[in-house]
């Protein structure tokens, strides 16, 4: 069975950091947002449990089942 996940730009939405599915992918395509520590440039990067996204000041760990 695969391990539940959700999109980048999709948590970026559902996490209140981006109003629209646009702003999400410029934020991303922009370098404003680091998963796991690092720069990430893919909005449709998957993020499973656990993984810790930044943008800016803000920082949240990722539980997909919590949607």
């Amino acid at each position: 069975m695969d391990e539940p996940y959700i999109k980048l730009d999709q948590f970026l939405k559902w996490v209140g950091a981006a109003d629209t599915g646009g702003h999400a992918k410029v934020m991303v395509q922009e370098g404003q947002v680091q998963v796991n520590g690092e720069t990430e440039t893919r909005r449709g990067r998957k993020l499973r449990k656990g993984d810790k996204v930044q943008f800016e000041k803000q920082s949240w760990t990722v539980d997909p089942e919590q949607r």
